[in-house]
């Protein structure tokens, strides 16, 4: 088995001829969430992107599982195993509950297979199965996140990468998919979480990088940058 589930290799990526990510180089355990935190512009959403294959690899390579995979197309890397809970949740807001979900399973053929995932996620996120027929667009930002967190499980991910999941949340919804993501993980699912809030993100993994104008300026166990007075002063707000 590979040392590492999620891998990259000197990155670099950007836009045009904007170069946003610089020689990133972090890895991933199996069954560990990892957390990036930094700045706006640092070149977050731009990395999760990267993984993905929404965005082409300029020079580096992306390894999951040992097997590389920065050529890929994106829906190519979904059916290796990554999904990616994007910011701004990008649900279908004219499909209902159930359809949404239903796209996250777009590989599996089985109808057997989708059901039995829509009742997994529908038991993480019992909102959802009490509104399987509403449309995704009259939900609120926090059932909107759940439901686009569940679409992201519908493939059965080997690495799940969110993409601040907080955002635009009411706090208490926050602590509910927080506790699920801990939950999930405490049953083997490892991530990749790109978090504004530091202070979340540094409590839920294990081990964290910060991110400093698209290069890693910091690395370390996610408690140990807890305590860093270098990351408390321009992200804990201390």
């Amino acid at each position: 088995m590979a040392e590492y589930a999620l891998e990259l290799r000197a990155i670099k990526a950007g836009y045009g001829n904007i170069e946003v990510l610089h020689d990133i180089t972090l890895h991933v355990v199996p069954g560990e969430i990892v957390s990036v935190i930094g700045a706006n512009g640092a070149g977050k959403s731009t990395l999760l992107r990267v993984v993905s294959g929404l965005i082409n690899v300029r020079a580096g390579s992306i390894l999951l599982y040992g097997q590389q995979i920065e050529k890929l197309a994106a829906h190519a890397i979904v059916a290796q195993g990554i999904s990616h809970v994007p910011e701004g949740r990008r649900i279908f807001p004219r499909l209902t509950i159930s359809e949404n979900l239903r796209m996250g399973a777009f590989l599996v053929l089985e109808e057997s297979v989708v059901r039995e995932r829509m009742l997994e996620v529908e038991d993480l996120f019992p909102i959802l199965a009490e509104r399987r027929a509403q449309l995704a667009g009259t939900l609120s930002g926090g059932e909107q996140q759940m439901l686009a967190i569940g679409r992201a499980l519908m493939s059965k991910p080997k690495v799940l990468v969110l993409d601040e999941p907080s955002m635009g949340v009411a706090p208490l919804v926050v602590e509910k998919i927080f506790l699920t993501l801990q939950h999930l993980n405490q049953l083997g699912m490892t991530m990749l979480l790109v978090e504004q809030n530091a202070y979340r993100a540094l409590n839920l993994a294990r081990r964290a990088y910060v991110l400093e104008t698209g290069t890693i300026a910091l690395e370390g166990l996610a408690s140990e940058l807890l305590n860093d007075e270098r990351v408390q002063a321009a992200y804990l707000g201390a």
